[in-house]
């Protein structure tokens, strides 16, 4: 297994077990969906926007709030349009 699969299993690990039920399925799922489509730079953006706290996120999904420049990340754009 190379460096980069490595890297992607770690990354949907992370996506998988984040502490509510409703984060793990809704970042389970947008992470399997797109992972094999994103290059090494995506995946370093995916990384990052994976270090938000779940209330960041979930904030921002459903309401559009931008806390702590999460609007910034290039991720978040393809994860707020995504819907489970």
């Amino acid at each position: 297994m190379n460096e980069l699969e490595i890297f992607k299993k770690k990354l949907i690990y992370r996506s998988t077990y984040r502490g509510t039920k409703e984060m793990d399925t809704l970042l389970s799922k947008f992470v399997k969906k797109y992972i094999n489509d994103f290059d090494k730079i995506q995946l370093s953006e995916l990384d990052k926007f994976l270090d938000f706290e779940d209330n960041v996120i979930l904030d921002y999904y459903n309401y559009g709030i931008v806390k702590k420049n999460i609007d910034k990340n290039k991720i978040s754009k393809l994860f707020k349009n995504h819907s489970v």
